[in-house]
């Protein structure tokens, strides 16, 4: 009997010790590690980067879209006039900067030249008659104004050989530095313009920067619009993440990585996979959307669970029940092995 006794008292202990293991760790610990959250999803307002007037808008409320669809276009006559007027001004420079590259023409030189001996054949004639005068003047046979006459008439023809001398040789050493510098800014300066122009051409096309669904069309066709006015607002389908908060207790024992699982009330069954991606370094108090069994007043902390293979059926605002799953072989940085 005393034996038997023994045996009870054994499997007794046993029991309440494995029940008290369990309601310590296991229980405790799957009942801290379900969280409530709600789904996040980022929605962009899509505007022109130029103002003009609107010639259509190619999507309605709830259509979906793919990345690069071009989903709204304004008018592009003006900004198709201000290309044409970029590439006027781009020909005008380049054609001045290869004329400054290349220099004078053998012709422009030629004719330089020729200017030049004639300047020295009249300074040669110049210098005969004044060299007559002079000896005439000698003899008083001519007058103190004739003499004058050929003393300028050489001073000039001479003056006129220097200026065609130092044209010749301007010609032949063609345009300064400073000028092609000058010359080659101008150019860059018009293909800047160009490139300019054409971007805003181009931003006359609204495209759809990601896959989503329209969820706002703001204006119509024919409405003046300035740079930035939204014009649509597009739901993206992915990234698509759960915002939950955990409280100080059970931080912890979560991590950046850490796998989840996310639940439905629309589709309990088939729940998401996941993993956390973010953990608020800053404690808050629990928002009142947020359903927890702790009281509100505690403390908790913010993290993003992102959602792996999302589908449609995720909304933004939906409540949905995260299951964080332990002990898959991964240890945090921060904890001791």
């Amino acid at each position: 009997m005393r034996k038997r006794l023994i045996v009870i008292f054994a499997v007794a202990l046993l029991l309440g010790g494995g029940w008290y293991i369990y309601q310590t760790f296991l229980a405790h610990r799957a009942q801290d590690l379900e969280l409530q959250g709600n789904v996040d999803i980022r929605q962009v307002n899509l505007g022109f980067r130029v103002s003009g007037r609107i010639q259509e808008m190619r999507f309605e409320e709830g259509d979906e879209v793919h990345k690069g669809d071009v989903i709204a276009l304004l008018d592009p006559g003006p900004n198709q006039d201000q290309v044409n007027l970029a590439k006027a001004q781009l020909a005008s420079a380049e054609a001045n900067l290869t004329k400054l590259q290349n220099g004078n023409r053998p012709q422009e030189i030629e004719q330089s030249r020729a200017q030049l001996e004639l300047s020295k054949a009249n300074l040669t004639n110049a210098e005969l008659v004044f060299k007559r005068q002079s000896d005439l003047a000698k003899t008083n046979v001519i007058s103190k104004q004739d003499y004058d006459n050929a003393v300028a008439t050489r001073d000039i023809n001479r003056a006129q050989v220097a200026a065609a001398q130092a044209s010749c040789e301007l010609m032949r050493a063609g345009f300064r530095s400073e000028d092609i510098a000058a010359g080659r800014a101008q150019f860059d300066n018009a293909r800047a313009n160009l490139e300019n122009a054409e971007r805003n051409l181009s931003d006359c096309n609204l495209l759809a920067p990601s896959d989503g669904t329209i969820v706002t069309r703001a204006l119509e066709p024919g409405a003046i619009v300035a740079a930035g006015t939204t014009a649509y607002s597009l739901c993206l389908f992915s990234p698509v993440w759960i915002r939950a908060y955990i409280d100080e207790k059970s931080l912890g024992r979560i991590y950046p990585g850490m796998r989840a699982r996310v639940y439905t009330d629309t589709n309990p069954g088939k729940p998401y996979d996941g993993q956390i991606g973010f953990i608020s370094p800053i404690a808050e108090f629990t928002p009142k959307t947020v359903e927890t069994r702790e009281l509100r007043a505690d403390l908790v902390f913010r993290l993003r669970v992102i959602v792996q293979n999302p589908d449609r059926y995720l909304r933004q605002g939906m409540p949905v029940t995260v299951k964080l799953i332990e002990g898959d072989g991964h240890v945090p940085s921060n904890r001791q092995p």
